[in-house]
């Protein structure tokens, strides 16, 4: 018998069906000399430090960096899990060989192995099923090409050290910066150990991800804080309904500005030269994961996570090719399949199709690169039949089957004329902008552009060389402008192209290719920077709260907030995946890089004789006679800390602290109120952070029998404390409200857990898409009813439902197949 383990159950039933197994059992189907069956995402984690030792239960900095000499395994804890996890046991040991068919890349690849050492069948014959789609013929394909699974044995090695590096990494910098930082600065140990007193309750999460991306987003913050803007002047003047711009540099000083314009407007303006050339504006490339989820964001402020959900749920509806990718490229084998998938979504886009020659498809390098594509290759439609979908799921689709068609059409060629021209000694120049073939632009609605100036592109009239005439000159004013805050968009490019915010040029170099995380846990860490809330969504924008500035400013170690370092390390990981770098050599870095974290963080001390350092620049902070400000004013740094802070007095260690500790450690109280301390960023920004002001924290703990928890980039929870219950929390409802589940989920057997705005499965970082939303059609969805429909399937008639004409109606709620539906 052979056992094929897919990473889903929806993945499990469409393989069962392609083999015809259709015989169902609990847990698997079963025919035709195959089992098929499915794990829940990660089903089997690392082993916890209290685990290896119970002492290390305990939070002490002695006991820390903590990196096991062998890595161990253990079973997820919650019941659907183990559950799940019997079954695919008991087959895995019957089995006579067994087949990967978890999802193509790294993280499939761990999931499937560690389940493969806890069940102790590493022995066993085994295959490895690559699958890039999950229609029929591609999984036929998949089937009739299968290899052993030993010949991926250096992407396991790169899925197990990105594993443990997040673990040694994300666990001993979280037990370092909460012991030292429980409450302010910490003199010594965790009170109790097990459960310390942080600010707000909180532990002090970081990884060796999500802590350097929260960096950049502060320090972006900070840049628009501290900036200041700076007045201008531009000459301008106005021929025949064109405007015209001075070629000089703008002004600082107005004066110097309208001096100019007297001498121009003393003058008739005329053409001195024309110059045109024709430029072509080559098409999109095709999508990978992160410039679908830029583009999703971009055009509709959709999240990464919800693109990366849509774009998984369009996968398995077996619409689109595999989503986690990071090529935007296609195979030379691929070419002969492209006008079939083209065919048949003829009847989707007739119009735009029919203007392609089907039997002559220009394949050019911008398309197919064998050499770059990796795991997986770009993200195209795979021509099935899409029905009606969802509203994301379709704004999704049909991007992704635009820019499919848009790669095939021809490049967009514009006229570009410049026309240069001069009142008296005073020069002015006009570009024009004329689009001649528009090509792969008729597929996207066209919006005013504007040239490198920030000025709209103008369609000229026809000039001559030699004619002049009069003009209007004038002045406008304007004053420099702030960096943007982040976006999902803008933030997802800068984690795929972090090396491009390295100062040296040698470096930035080196880096220019590699990023923070990768495609497919990039918006996995800014949805846990959220959740934690280090960093908040205001409108589209992604900005920091003061919890992380708070952060951020306590983690002086550049090592764990340098973008280029992590973008190291994932290219490393690369290069493991590819048998050029050693699985240990590069565990040794991970460690010595732990270790400096520690030493580094216990190697703060105040310098009594400085105040410090300027936050901005780096210069000495001086006393002035109302405030401390930085010594390098003369040079254009702002820089001023006010010894007051909201009417509290702040005394000299304070100021030090704040200064070269980055952080208070002794609280402030204002007119009697809750106690806080205070932080300052890079960028000279205080923040502060409330203080808990007895053991009610620690009271509710124990209440509530729930456990302190820390938390490595990849999502997954940790237990750290003693467990006082029976039941552990699954990861999600450990780390989101903290709630007691509500009942099992329908699709994988897991707690469902309250979130703000809805009833959704703990295993949703998983891959499971399961959602109740609390408000449905203007009705607000009870919790008995919730517990009904996950208990029975249904609810019973619900009235106050109201349809988008406004209209009143009445209906049951069904679960089918995982989604919510009305039952009239």
């Amino acid at each position: 018998m052979k056992v094929i383990l897919a990473e889903k159950p929806s993945v499990a039933r469409d393989l069962a069906s392609f083999l015809k197994a259709s015989k169902r059992h609990d847990g698997y189907f079963e025919g035709g000399g195959y089992q098929v069956t499915w794990a829940f995402g990660h089903l089997v984690e690392l082993k916890e430090p209290g685990d290896y030792d119970p002492s290390l239960k305990r939070w002490t900095l002695e006991s820390l960096p903590f990196v096991p000499e062998k890595f161990q395994l253990r079973l997820r804890g919650d019941d659907g899990a183990k559950k799940q996890y019997s079954v695919i046991k008991r087959l895995f040991r019957d089995a006579n060989s067994l087949i990967c068919a978890t999802d193509a890349g790294r993280e499939g690849e761990l999931i499937f192995r560690y389940i493969m050492t806890l069940t102790a069948c590493t022995k066993k014959p085994a295959e490895r099923l690559w699958l890039s789609s999950l229609t029929p013929s591609a999984i036929a394909a998949a089937f009739s090409s299968m290899r052993p699974l030993s010949d991926y044995d250096n992407l396991y090695a790169a899925a197990k050290c990105r594993s443990q590096a997040d673990w040694v990494v994300g666990l001993n910098a979280t037990r370092n910066y909460t012991v030292r930082y429980r409450g302010g600065l910490s003199r010594g140990n965790s009170d109790d150990g097990e459960s310390p007193r942080v600010a707000s309750g909180l532990l002090w999460s970081l990884g060796r991800v999500q802590t350097p991306v929260l960096a950049m987003i502060v320090r972006r913050d900070d840049e628009i804080r501290t900036f200041r803007p700076e007045p201008f002047w531009e000459l301008l003047t106005k021929y025949r309904d064109v405007q015209f711009r001075h070629t000089g540099k703008r002004f600082d000083k107005e004066e110097d500005a309208q001096t100019l314009l007297q001498t121009a407007a003393s003058h008739p303006l005329e053409i001195r030269k024309i110059t045109s050339r024709t430029e072509k504006s080559q098409p999109p490339q095709l999508y990978d994961l992160t410039e679908l989820q830029r583009d999703m964001n971009r055009r509709f402020g959709i999240s990464a996570a919800d693109t990366l959900a849509a774009a998984q749920s369009l996968y398995e509806a077996k619409l689109i090719t595999y989503p986690r990718t990071d090529s935007r490229y296609i195979s030379k084998d691929m070419r002969k399949d492209i006008p079939g998938v083209m065919k048949q979504l003829s009847s989707l886009k007739p119009k735009e199709i029919g203007k392609l020659d089907l039997k002559a498809l220009p394949f050019t390098g911008r398309i197919v690169n064998d050499a770059k594509v990796t795991d997986h290759h770009a993200v195209i439609p795979t021509g099935a039949n899409a029905g009606v979908l969802a509203d994301r799921q379709q704004k999704v689709y049909d991007a992704i089957v635009v820019r499919f068609i848009a790669a095939f059409y021809p490049a967009c060629e514009k006229q570009i004329t410049t026309v240069d021209a001069a009142a008296g000694k005073v020069d002015f120049r006009a570009r024009g902008v004329r689009v001649v073939v528009p090509g792969w632009t008729e597929l996207y609605p066209r919006k005013t552009k504007r040239g490198d100036d920030g000025e709209e592109q103008q369609t000229l009239p026809d000039f001559f060389k030699g004619e002049s005439g009069p003009h209007m000159p004038f002045v406008k004013a304007g004053e420099t402008s702030p960096p943007k805050h982040f976006t999902e968009n803008t933030l997802l490019g800068a984690m795929d192209t972090a090396g491009k915010l390295v100062d040296e040029a040698e470096l930035r170099e080196a880096l220019k290719e590699k990023g923070l995380g990768t495609p497919a846990t990039r918006a996995a860490t800014i949805e846990t920077l959220l959740n934690r809330k280090y960093i908040a969504r205001e409108k589209k924008n992604i900005v920091a709260t003061d919890l992380g500035r708070y952060l951020v400013a306590i983690v002086r170690d550049r090592n764990l907030t340098s973008p280029e370092l992590t973008g190291e390390w994932e290219a490393k990981l690369k290069q493991i995946e590819n048998g050029k770098l050693s699985a240990d050599v590069f565990m040794r870095e991970i460690e010595d890089y732990t270790r400096g974290i520690v030493e580094n963080s216990a190697s703060v001390s105040i310098d009594h004789s400085i105040y410090g350092p300027c936050p901005r620049c780096g210069e000495p902070v001086i006393a002035g006679k109302k405030a401390f400000g930085c010594s390098g004013w003369k040079k254009g740094c702002r820089f001023v800390l006010e010894p007051t802070y909201r009417n509290a007095d702040l005394s000299m260690a304070q100021v030090r602290e704040l200064l070269q500790i980055g952080a208070t450690t002794t609280p402030l109280v204002i007119d009697d109120g809750a106690p806080f301390l205070l932080g300052m960023s890079e960028g000279g920004c205080v923040v502060e952070i409330p203080v808990p002001t007895g053991n009610e924290q620690d009271g509710d703990d124990k209440a509530s029998g729930s456990k302190r928890t820390e938390k490595t980039d990849r999502g997954q929870t940790k237990g750290t404390a003693k467990r006082t219950t029976t039941k552990s929390s699954s990861p999600a409802s450990a780390s989101a409200s903290g709630d007691k589940p509500i009942g099992a989920c329908p699709l994988c057997g897991s707690p469902v857990i309250e979130q703000s705005k809805s009833y959704s499965c703990s295993r949703w970082r998983d891959g499971c898409g399961l959602t109740i939303w609390k408000l449905m059609s203007g009705k607000k969805i009870s919790m008995t009813n919730v517990k009904k429909l996950l208990k029975k399937g249904e609810t019973p008639v619900i009235k106050g439902f109201k349809s988008k004409a406004g209209k009143s109606f009445e209906a049951k709620l069904k679960l089918v197949e995982g989604k919510v539906r009305f039952d009239f």
